[in-house]
């Protein structure tokens, strides 16, 4: 009975730490990943398209990936940050942030609005690379929450210094922002 018990309780213990648990580890490259339903927006003059995107094409900058579910309270957690790397003004030849949105954890109904809110952002900030994942294959290959937003942090290995689910807090804005820099160098 009482290995039963202990049983019991060491399956809870690691499903428990498990449960939410994302596949992401500083000092290591990101899980391979690849989108290619909906993909990279690329602008070509005023018109919008888009292409298969791989992780395997992340290196070569130091990057902020931000991914978040297609969802204003997800999209709206690191705002902070993202008003923070506006403000910073990096050297675009060394830095870029690639937003990777989930539309497959969009509300019922807005897949219209999510895929014109994410072709605005691109007109916007033609510099980032902006990706939307149609079937979710990001957040499954990384083991991201659903609802909710990452930032990860690569140097120009693409290898990780810093990752985040949920909203970052003024500090962790500051880490990140003064890590780009140093990075960036």
């Amino acid at each position: 009975m009482q290995k039963i018990m202990r049983y019991t309780l060491l399956t809870g213990l690691l499903f428990a730490a498990s449960a939410g648990a994302h596949q992401i580890q500083a000092g290591q490259m990101l899980p391979q990943v690849a989108v290619s339903d909906k993909g990279e927006i690329v602008l070509n003059n005023a018109d919008v398209a888009y292409q298969s995107w791989s992780s395997s094409g992340l290196p070569g900058k130091v990057r902020v990936v931000q991914h978040f579910a297609a969802r204003t309270t997800a999209k709206e957690k690191n705002q902070a940050l993202v008003d923070a790397i506006k403000a910073a003004h990096f050297n675009a030849a060394k830095y870029q942030t690639t937003s990777i949105i989930n539309a497959d954890d969009a509300v019922i109904g807005t897949g219209m609005f999510v895929t014109s809110s994410a072709e605005k952002g691109k007109k916007e900030n033609a510099h980032s690379q902006v990706v939307l994942d149609a079937k979710g294959a990001v957040k499954k290959a990384w083991g991201l929450r659903e609802k909710d937003s990452a930032i990860i942090l690569l140097d120009k290995t693409g290898k990780v210094q810093f990752v985040k689910e949920g909203q970052l807090t003024a500090a962790e804005v500051q880490e990140v922002i003064e890590r780009i820099k140093q990075l960036s160098q």
